[in-house]
């Protein structure tokens, strides 16, 4: 076998860069070495892996409405772990390509699980159940059109444009895998971190020995007057998963994120606190509750969040917008090159330019819409609508997955506005079924579907696109990469869309309290169904009834999810963690975790406001002229307006990471490559950190449907009981963040850890 080389850096003259020309490039595998690639073992870990990352992206997103990419952490994993079974049982070394076969395999779960979260919830906002078939279809067919597009784009942006788009994150993955083949990496640093941080979850959520997110008001009430700063409490939800994601999006955006948080929790809401004090009546959207009433939570899911959500939506399209000439440019030189690159397809049949066939993207593509449209739960059918909305999928679909493969290439992966795009795909969406007519709950249904379905599909296309970019430097053959890509797709799309459906059950209780005191039609079709926590003892079946806003049949009620008798009278009302009306369950105990993501909020707010012709413009507007105002004052407004929606217990904890992360670089030094920063100490802990906190807590999010016994023998809250919760928790996050600080200014700890 002739000894692979490598030659995987751009052109160096700026002449060389903008020519039309592909650079020459010689893959660490050469086409001629032909090696084992795609086998059952590669594909299977890569699955295992894809599912593993896929569930815990999905619990971080739900929580902070981000997720951060895996594709680095996996390659390490794989390296580690066939080098570990090749010592431990004689079994062959894996190549480099079976490696790369993992983490393209592996890769597609993080980019899905951005795509499920950020839009199935928003079926509940709407007043539709989130059913698994809604989640499982969309997820896969989703997943699947977004690869099955990205393939005839992949000689015109990863070969025509090498040298011209870098993809950072393929590149820097393909630095891994070429350093680990020549002298071995390991993932010490991502087990230490996941083992810390899994403890620490553990003996936090189940055990309760300290406070898991500590909160103190910054006012007190004497003699009925609010003293201090009303309505503004400092909190943290001091967990090591947040810590991590701080420490990898670094100081620049965690400080973005803690400003907006700031402006809106210790200005906004402080002024509507003081100026509403002495209003005798509410103020809407607040139909009941007077606002001199109201705490640091009452005020923000009745104000700050919709002045956070218009805020999202401005800086989504913002940030789409600021990238409209890489976006326009896309487009054009994609329709341009993918002629020329089909008609190089024909003669090419080296190894290495080996794709799948344009009839299996075609058919393919044609045959997930017909699947989608055959499915009368997603609201597209064989009718007008559903034609139109199968068209608006093709189209938008493949406009945006061309725009974000090519935007990865340009800026990566963490700084694609997939929110935006999804953003203008449910504008136009909605606008055209507006101008239409079609305004009712069906067509709310079928533009949310065409938005999640788009949303997967650009995700996943700019990973794939990463994904045959390492190939393309290691020397891989993109058809078994793009095999690979599909099988990691659809097995973490199943799981991704089971574990979304999993959580929502988990956060979901029961509560007899604030119920209409009319009686609820019920439907003829309505399904029957027993109550939940915390009455999970009422032996009785009720029907289930849907009340959406402003529903002619239930005038009135406030939306969501009821059990009914059989005459109508309300006996309990579903509290779903997207939308979370009680923090307390009617047993006393607090309510599971709710979701804080901010996208499915502002995607149901788009829909009804545009559709239902309801919407609290006035709120929403002044969110968007904040964002405005942040990006003329030179600011990038879209992590600036998450912070302003995300609660301030998520932003602090990931400010605190990015100001670890700004002192360490600072004591060990500037990386000398994008490899060695992707790859040092630092990141491979804070990615522990991350894996371990988020699927610890995706597990005991489940010990809800475990005996109460069970649960009360897990609490050890009372063998520490003299001791203060708030400082315990603080004191044991102070461990965490110092650990990190450690291992990630270490000098000298690259070669110390990696063996590179």
């Amino acid at each position: 076998m002739a000894e692979p080389t490598s030659i995987i850096t751009a052109p160096s003259s700026s002449a060389e860069a903008t020519t039309s020309e592909p650079a020459k490039l010689e893959p660490y595998v050469p086409d001629r070495v032909d090696m084992p690639e795609f086998t059952w073992p590669a594909v299977l870990l890569g699955a295992f892996l894809g599912i593993l990352f896929g569930a815990s992206s999905l619990y971080l997103l739900l929580k902070v409405g981000m997720t951060v990419s895996a594709s680095v952490p996996i390659a390490v994993l794989s390296i580690t772990l066939f080098r570990a079974f090749s010592r431990s049982f004689g079994f062959r070394r894996a190549t480099i390509l079976e490696n790369n076969i993992v983490q393209t395999t592996g890769s597609a779960g993080e980019s899905i699980a951005f795509g499920v979260g950020v839009t199935m919830p928003a079926l509940l906002l709407l007043g539709f159940e989130m059913h698994w078939v809604n989640v499982m279809t969309v997820a896969v067919l989703g997943s699947l059109l977004g690869i099955l597009m990205m393939i005839p784009l992949r000689r015109a942006f990863i070969v025509k444009q090498h040298g011209k788009l870098t993809y950072p994150e393929g590149t820097a993955c393909a630095e891994v895998l070429i350093a680990g083949e020549k002298g071995g990496a390991t993932a010490r640093m991502v087990f230490i971190g996941f083992g810390i941080a899994a403890i620490h979850k553990f003996l936090t959520k189940a055990c309760k020995l300290w406070a898991a997110e500590p909160a103190q008001h910054l006012y007190k009430v004497e003699n009925g007057v609010k003293v201090g700063l009303p309505g503004a409490e400092i909190s943290g939800e001091l967990a090591p998963e947040l810590l991590g994601v701080g420490y990898l999006i670094g100081p620049r955006i965690a400080s973005l994120m803690i400003a907006g948080a700031m402006l809106s929790y210790f200005v906004l809401g402080p002024l509507i606190a003081t100026f509403g004090d002495k209003l005798p009546e509410p103020v809407a959207p607040a139909d009941k509750m007077l606002i001199r009433d109201m705490g640091p939570d009452a005020l923000k899911a009745n104000y700050l969040r919709y002045i956070g959500t218009g805020a999202v939506a401005a800086g989504g399209i913002i940030s789409m917008l600021r990238a409209m000439p890489l976006i326009i440019g896309s487009i054009v030189s994609g329709l341009r090159d993918l002629r020329t690159a089909r008609t190089a397809g024909s003669e090419a049949v080296a190894r290495t330019e080996r794709d799948l066939s344009m009839n299996v993207v075609l058919l393919g593509s044609l045959g997930l819409v017909l699947v989608m449209m055959s499915i009368p739960a997603l609201g597209l059918g064989f009718r007008f609508q559903g034609l139109l909305g199968a068209l608006m999928i093709l189209l938008f679909g493949f406009l945006f997955v061309t725009v974000s493969s090519r935007l990865t290439g340009e800026i990566g992966s963490s700084s694609n506005p997939i929110s935006g795009m999804t953003i203008a795909t449910l504008l136009m969406t909605c606008l055209i079924f507006f101008a239409l007519g079609r305004t009712g709950a069906t067509a709310m249904l079928t533009a949310l579907t065409v938005a999640a379905v788009v949303c997967i599909a650009s995700s996943n296309g700019g990973t794939t696109s990463q994904d045959l970019k390492t190939g393309y430097l290691v020397g891989a053959t993109p058809r078994r990469q793009q095999w690979a890509i599909l099988v990691g797709a659809l097995t973490s799309a199943v799981v991704i869309g089971v574990t979304m459906l999993a959580l929502n059950t988990a956060g979901t209780h029961y509560t007899n309290q604030d119920l209409p005191t009319g009686k609820l039609i019920i439907p003829e079709n309505a399904p029957r169904e027993r109550a939940g926590k915390p009455h999970q003892d009422d032996p009785k079946e009720y029907r289930v009834v849907h009340v959406r806003k402003d529903d002619e049949q239930n005038p009135g009620i406030l939306p969501g999810r009821y059990l009914v008798a059989e005459d109508g009278t309300p006996a309990y009302r579903a509290d779903v963690p997207i939308n979370r009306k009680r923090s307390k369950m009617d047993n006393g105990q607090n309510a599971p975790e709710p979701f804080a993501a901010p996208q499915p909020q502002l995607f149901a707010l788009l829909i009804e406001g545009i559709l239902g012709g309801k919407l609290e413009w006035g709120l929403v507007v002044l969110g968007v002229l904040i964002a405005l105002a942040m990006e003329l004052a030179g600011v990038a407004a879209l992590p600036f307006a998450v912070g302003m929606y995300l609660p301030l217990s998520a932003s602090s904890p990931i400010f605190i990471g990015g100001m670890i992360r700004w002192l360490s670089d600072r004591l060990r030094g500037r990386p000398i490559s994008e490899a060695e920063t992707e790859t040092s100490p630092g990141v491979l802990l804070s990615s522990g950190y991350i894996a371990g906190g988020t699927l610890c807590g995706l597990i005991l999010a489940f010990f809800v449907f475990l005996p109460d016994r069970f649960n009360k023998a897990l609490d050890l809250s009372q063998y520490v009981a003299g001791v203060d919760p708030k400082i315990a928790a603080l004191v044991m996050f102070l461990v965490l963040a110092v650990i990190l600080l450690w291992v990630g200014s270490r000098k000298g700890a690259q070669e110390t850890e990696t063996s590179f």
